[in-house]
């Protein structure tokens, strides 16, 4: 006979950063808690980051990740590695599958991130890691700062990245692909706020950064910022009936609080502002709610934990 699932205080799905920190804030209230890790964080991509809270000489994303994961280390933290592949009410837990095993938890995180929608150019690790190609024009704008740059995309969304680059240098583009001009409304706009607009039919990479090739001629970049958008990962919510924006990104509350009881989300799988620091704090402000929901917790001299 199969014995019971353990139940955990709170699972979290996703081993980002949101996930590392609010795995560490709940065991630190002496919470028991799972963390599911597929591997898959956003931030392993990024080769520095020059605006993460207290590393002034910048750090890069594997190296914040392995911080944070030693920093779980230090607590009675569950780990497992891989994907969650459904997540079922039990009432009043919720049973979280992983292939053949079943984990059960009275509250549940997703901290699960979006994953970035790429355009078609060659070498894209290696044109990330080099900066050729970034992903965040509010990280790594201010390093952007007089260089020649290259958004690509059509729509207002690429407009509006270009216009917030716009800060940083004289310089920038907005790069149309083969069968997706620019409208003639959002084309005026760029124009008056100083921003070409370039054709590209293809991209190539060079020792000096990302060529456009277009229909006349190579056009060299200092770096590319695709504007294409992002892949929400919440399709894990609907079967549990949690809200979503038309983009996919989960409702929250104010304590981070989806709109199904029990049930919480932070990081880049919320609507808001896709930075670290803002993922950090929606992981303390999720933790500490899912701690105060749950019964408490009243230590014991030298024996077990009771709950009331």
């Amino acid at each position: 006979m199969k014995p019971p699932a353990k139940l955990f205080d709170c699972i979290i799905i996703g081993g980002g950063p949101a996930g590392l920190l609010a795995a560490t804030y709940l065991a630190r209230f002496r919470r028991s808690v799972l963390l599911i890790d597929a591997g898959e964080s956003r931030a392993r991509r990024i080769p520095i980051i020059q605006n993460c809270p207290g590393f002034p000489d910048g750090i890069s994303g594997l190296d914040l990740l392995r911080r944070l994961r030693d920093q779980v280390d230090r607590y009675e933290i569950e780990l497992f590695e891989g994907i969650a592949d459904s997540i079922e009410r039990m009432d009043p837990s919720f049973r979280v599958s992983c292939g053949s095993t079943e984990f059960l938890a009275n509250t549940i995180l997703f901290a699960t991130g979006v994953v970035d929608v790429e355009p078609n150019i060659p070498d894209i690790e290696a044109n990330i890691r080099s900066k050729a190609l970034c992903l965040c024009p509010v990280c790594d704008g201010y390093e952007a700062s007089d260089l020649k740059i290259g958004v690509i995309g059509s729509d207002e969304h690429a407009l509006r990245e270009a216009i917030f680059l716009r800060s940083y240098s004289s310089d920038v583009s907005l790069i149309a692909r083969e069968g997706n001009p620019v409208e003639v409304a959002l084309e005026k706009e760029a124009r008056r706020n100083g921003i070409r607009i370039a054709v590209a039919l293809s991209f190539e990479s060079s020792f000096e950064g990302l060529v456009a090739i277009g229909p006349e001629e190579g056009e060299a970049f200092d770096v590319i910022y695709p504007a294409l958008g992002c892949k929400v990962r919440s399709h894990l919510t609907g079967s549990l009936g949690i809200e979503r924006d038309d983009l996919g990104h989960i409702l929250v509350g104010k304590r981070q609080e989806t709109t199904v009881e029990g049930v919480y989300a932070a990081g880049d799988v919320v609507h808001s502002l896709n930075q670290i620091a803002v993922a950090f704090g929606q992981a303390a402000t999720a933790a500490t709610a899912i701690h105060n929901n749950l019964p408490n917790r009243l230590r014991c001299k030298g024996g077990p934990i009771s709950q009331h």
